[in-house]
């Protein structure tokens, strides 16, 4: 079975702001809609528009805030969320600190107000896992190695896993993207060395390159992390690994998943920006909840 076709279908505009973000930077001459850029300097009119390419707009949407304002001008979140980040850069906070006062603004929370969707069951059996052994939380994470929003999001699920060493773990689950060239084989490599016992050393030494992956790179990877180069070779084109792929992505689209990276806490989808500051209260709440 072909991985590409079990893929979920991603919209070519999304695709191609995650281009822009990453590879071309943001422009201060493209307008947007609705966003008053008066009084700014051009080094903060440059700021805003690097966030708003980075902020994920609340609405449901899957756009970042600065797309949702090109493709729905009608749309409140994404002009709320843009308010308040050019009123933060110009009262000169930092890019952390606007974002994060969008993050708590009331257009912060998600749609319907409801950071946490309904809980969702999602199979996990053999999927690479780590964090604590008896987890009261358990964080299934759908993702792809050549996204570039995957990319910060497995370094804020490090902080993560950090704050939470012995109440929450962590599950990977695939979902290679059609618009990224190795995203697939990239999938592939991690789970040839889940095979070896090494994914995590691979699965953050894939993120490491920041989505410059071929398959010269993502081969001298597995040599760097002390692969049995010959097994690995082996278990990278498997049809087992395949549809191992394969049934991630099925799980995800089973579970809603439209775009990367999509976190479910508890089988709950989380909707909203994925970061510790954005997710520290909703995993302490749970922990209420539980504790009584």
């Amino acid at each position: 079975m072909n991985i590409l076709s079990r893929r979920a279908v991603i919209t070519v505009g999304l695709a191609m702001v995650a281009i822009i973000a990453t590879a071309q930077g943001p422009r201060v001459e493209d307008a947007l809609p609705g966003v008053d850029l008066h009084g700014l300097s051009p080094a903060q009119k440059a700021t805003v528009q690097k966030l708003l390419s980075e902020q994920g707009c609340t609405c449901g949407c899957a756009m970042k805030v600065g797309e949702c304002r090109m493709k729905d001008p009608g749309c409140s979140r994404s002009k709320g969320l843009a308010a308040v980040i050019v009123d933060a850069i110009r009262d000169g906070k930092s890019e952390k600190e606007a974002l994060l006062a969008a993050d708590n603004s009331n257009f912060g929370k998600a749609a319907e107000g409801k950071i946490l969707s309904d809980a969702v069951k999602i199979p996990t059996d053999g999927a690479p896992a780590q964090g604590a052994a008896n987890p009261k939380i358990t964080l299934v994470e759908f993702s792809d190695f050549q996204c570039p929003y995957c990319i910060i999001a497995a370094g804020e699920l490090h902080r993560v896993m950090d704050a939470y060493p012995n109440q929450v773990s962590l599950i990977f689950k695939q979902f290679p993207l059609d618009e990224h060239s190795q995203a697939a084989l990239a999938a592939a490599a991690s789970l040839a060395a889940q095979r070896q016992g090494k994914f995590w050393p691979m699965h953050d030494a894939l993120f490491a390159q920041r989505g410059r992956l071929s398959p010269a790179v993502i081969s001298g990877i597995a040599e760097k992390i002390g692969l049995d180069m010959k097994r690995f070779d082996a278990d990278l084109h498997s049809p087992e690994l395949q549809k191992i792929i394969v049934h991630d992505i099925e799980d995800g689209e089973r579970a809603g998943v439209a775009g990367t990276p999509t976190l479910f806490v508890n089988g709950q989808r989380f909707n909203a920006t994925l970061t510790l500051a954005v997710l520290k209260p909703v995993l302490d709440e749970e922990l209420k909840k539980i504790a009584k």
